[in-house]
């Protein structure tokens, strides 16, 4: 028996779905919902106006955005902004971008499953304090579109270029994703959700401060264990007697204790003892793991390339496509184009047009580096 043959003749015969007036993806077809109308843009605003905490962000009255718009019939203001995060072009690079590890393999965490993971623990934590679970998500989701290649690291190389310096958050949220003509309160989110930044405006933005914190202390351990930097004995046992030594308890830990602070005291924190196993666990990693002396080759091999790149760019500006050519600032138009690029794109360049040897470049975890 063919057995593909048979499977290609199932899915030929998909083609129009099943059925007659009204058609269903399959044959036996049997899940039922009750009859009504669709639950569009105002019952929504409704639900949240009756479930959500006082100081919640409601979708109702807010939306503002640089370019008006008319309000959407389905989707509330945020779900709008969520929409169109997930399917923008600087979103989807995430995927070939550093978290820790540049080059990753398929079990390492890039800056779109980072993203992802972010956007669980600030779903979770939304639902636990009775925040906007949307505005949280979409906030996470877009929180790190800013990122050049190479992660942090492409902060220090394009600082020389820029005159106020390049900050992932602002520039997500003015540069990266401005075509995207998202509300005032998911780019006020994705502006300052590090810790250095000014205070979000809204419950919704602190809570993905401490998602974003969570997320990176807790799964960049776990891939680092994974990849053999660190062993689980090493961890501090501040860490562990609080929070355990996995990713999984720590989340639990984590989410447990920011959502309970927050509920007794109505301001987005954590107890000081969960707090402190959590610094503690962020120290670890930059000692053991950012700053370990491989990383650190790695990060200034990442500059060079990108400076390098920028330079050039800036130089033949014909190199680029033309919607990044500036006669104004090319130097701003070069910056603007790297900072889209994924890893093995950036690379593939510093070796296309500035000959640079395969071998002189940042291989990552398990490629030699």
């Amino acid at each position: 028996m063919d057995v593909g043959k048979a499977r290609r003749q199932r899915w030929a015969e998909t083609m129009t779905g099943h059925g007659g007036a009204f058609v269903s993806a399959h044959a036996d077809s049997r899940a039922a919902l009750a009859t009504g109308t669709a639950v569009g843009r105002m019952e929504r605003e409704a639900y949240e106006a009756a479930t959500l905490r006082a100081g919640a962000t409601r979708s109702h009255g807010a939306g503002e955005r640089l370019r008006p718009e008319e309000p959407d019939p389905e989707r509330t203001c945020f779900e709008r902004d969520r929409d169109r995060i997930v399917h923008s072009t600087a979103f989807r690079r995430l995927a070939g971008k550093t978290q820790a590890v540049v080059y990753p393999r398929d079990h390492q965490r890039t800056r779109l499953t980072h993203a992802l993971e972010v956007a669980q623990i600030a779903r979770s934590v939304a639902t636990g304090v009775g925040a906007n679970v949307v505005l949280a998500d979409t906030i996470a989701l877009g929180h790190d579109c800013g990122h050049g290649p190479g992660g942090h690291a492409a902060e220090e190389a394009f600082d020389l270029f820029l005159p106020d310096g390049f900050d992932h958050g602002p520039w997500g949220a003015d540069v990266a994703l401005a075509d995207l003509n998202l509300t005032r309160q998911t780019l006020d989110g994705i502006r300052n959700h590090s810790w250095s930044r000014p205070a979000p405006a809204t419950i919704e933005g602190e809570i993905v401060s401490w998602a974003d914190r969570i997320g990176y202390c807790a799964h960049d351990l776990e891939d680092s264990i994974a990849a053999g930097i660190v062993k689980v004995s090493d961890i501090p046992a501040e860490v562990s007697k609080v929070c355990g030594v996995s990713r999984g308890e720590q989340l639990r830990v984590f989410i447990g204790a920011l959502v309970a602070t927050t509920v007794a005291t109505g301001q987005v924190a954590m107890d000081a003892e969960t707090a402190g196993a959590l610094a503690a666990l962020r120290r670890f990693n930059y000692e053991r793991i950012y700053n370990r002396p491989e990383s650190m080759q790695q990060w200034r091999a990442v500059v060079d390339v990108l400076r390098a790149l920028v330079e050039r760019y800036s130089a033949h500006p014909g190199d680029m496509p033309e919607s990044y050519r500036c006669e104004a600032d090319p130097v701003r138009g070069a910056v603007t184009y790297v900072a889209g690029m994924t890893d093995r794109f950036a690379f593939e360049q510093a070796v296309q047009l500035l000959g640079w040897e395969w071998d002189l470049l940042p291989r990552g975890i398990g490629h030699g580096a």
